[in-house]
């Protein structure tokens, strides 16, 4: 490939600290220079005056749906949909179809991830065997294997027996692994369609309480503080969930936590003509609770964005309310909802929304080049993102690269989007006439 240079673009780089208009090249696959007014003869110019670069996205929280469930989503739609959203690492959750719960199913994946060379795959390991919640999964001989495994869960179902998620925390700790916790209480939340309260009320279903989710956080946060491991709470959805995790590291708690664009931009009161496309686990809480999170996001007190994609075929998903799967798609739509409904309003700046979609979930993960791109610096691997912060749209489910259609922000006009990515100095993504 010759020597790309991109031009002119506000580089923010929060492994650095840089927010800076600068030129970057690009060769080999790694970032071989930084500075400004770099020369472009011989090299594959891109003009990005006007435009953001950023190291590529690393989302923690997808479900690619393979093995088991090609028919909602496979490696190659799923990873084309990591890219066009400019993510170019996520980490698949193991609720599939045999679960993750072995080293050669996790191996497997990673290799076909690598052969397909859109973005890196870090599957999230099971903690127990078939995700049954009775015996710890072969966590050591994941982590051991090629696919170098460092999060665990169950995610999709709690881990009810507390015992066993004191002894996955224990358990970790000898290759500083980290258990990540969907906290839930099936006993409290059984049978819910929606959160307890004024519209599950109105609406006549069945509610979530917020309670379902608050009592786990609460457990594994003090089982965390008992064992001094690292525990990660995904998806946090009431602000009660975000007070505990606050108080817990002021205590120095190894606790991070995620939270999802729907659960920042959405509210029960959004759920509309019982339209299973708002229907997701934990669900959409009150404004109170969306203000915290966003609170919470803004002062690194929850440290990620993670987008929570769920795909599910139409057969499944456009049902009666009461019989549709949880779940929505998110990749594609992550940055420019994101953007537009909090950075363009005033709720989050630009630094910090890329902050927890780069060093932020990288550092839950512990990562570090060459594992993951994670920088603009010289002889960083050329992970790159290119933004279009004035560029208005309208979110077109049905043109994703996901097979998925379940997007809650289907139709909505939005600001910004994901215009260039790099994966190793190689283009995966690129809106044509914007670039």
């Amino acid at each position: 490939m010759p020597e790309l240079l991109i031009r002119g673009a506000r580089v923010i780089d929060p492994f650095q600290e840089l927010d800076e208009v600068l030129d970057v090249v690009v060769a080999r696959g790694r970032v071989v220079e930084v500075g400004k007014d770099l020369p472009g003869k011989g090299r594959e110019v891109i003009e990005a005056e006007g435009k953001v670069l950023s190291p590529g996205f690393l989302d923690l929280h997808v479900h690619l749906r393979e093995p088991g469930r090609e028919d909602e989503e496979t490696l190659r739609s799923g990873l084309e949909a990591a890219v066009r959203g400019g993510f170019t690492a996520v980490c698949c959750m193991p609720n599939t179809e045999p679960p993750l719960d072995n080293a050669p199913l996790v191996e497997d994946l990673v290799l076909r991830a690598r052969e397909l060379g859109l973005a890196d795959l870090f599957p999230v390991g099971c903690v127990s065997q078939g995700r049954k919640g009775r015996e710890l999964a072969e966590m050591g001989l994941m982590h051991r294997s090629q696919a170098r495994v460092r999060a665990f869960s169950d995610d999709g179902d709690g881990i009810a027996d507390a015992g066993l998620m004191r002894r996955a925390l224990e358990y970790v700790k000898a290759f500083d692994g980290v258990v990540v916790s969907h906290p839930e209480d099936a006993d409290l939340s059984l049978g819910g369609q929606v959160n307890e309260g004024e519209v599950s009320w109105a609406m006549g279903l069945r509610g979530i309480p917020a309670l379902a989710e608050e009592v786990i956080v609460a457990r594994d946060l003090l089982l965390a503080e008992e064992t001094g491991a690292r525990l990660h709470l995904a998806h946090l959805s009431t602000a009660r969930s975000v007070r505990m995790v606050r108080e817990a590291k002021a205590r120095g708690v190894r606790v991070t936590a995620e939270v999802t664009p729907h659960h920042l931009v959405l509210t029960e009161k959004d759920i509309r003509d019982y339209d299973p496309v708002f229907k997701v686990n934990p669900p959409l809480r009150t404004r109170q609770d969306v203000e915290e999170l966003r609170r919470a996001l803004a002062e690194g007190v929850i440290d990620a964005v993670a987008t929570d994609h769920a795909p599910h075929s139409p057969e499944e998903k456009e049902v009666e309310f009461d019989y549709a799967p949880f779940g929505v798609v998110g990749m594609e739509s992550a940055f420019p909802v994101l953007h537009t409904e909090l950075v363009e309003k005033g709720v989050l700046d630009l630094v910090r929304l890329i902050t927890r979609l780069t060093s932020g979930p990288a550092r839950v993960l512990g990562l570090r080049p060459p594992e993951y791109g994670g920088g603009v610096a010289v002889g960083a691997r050329a992970d790159l993102v290119v933004l279009d912060l004035e560029s208005e749209w309208t979110i077109d489910a049905y043109s994703f690269a996901s097979r998925g259609r379940n997007c809650p922000f289907h139709g909505w006009r939005v600001r910004g989007r994901v215009v260039l990515t790099l994966k190793g100095g190689r283009v995966v993504h690129r809106m044509e006439g914007v670039l």
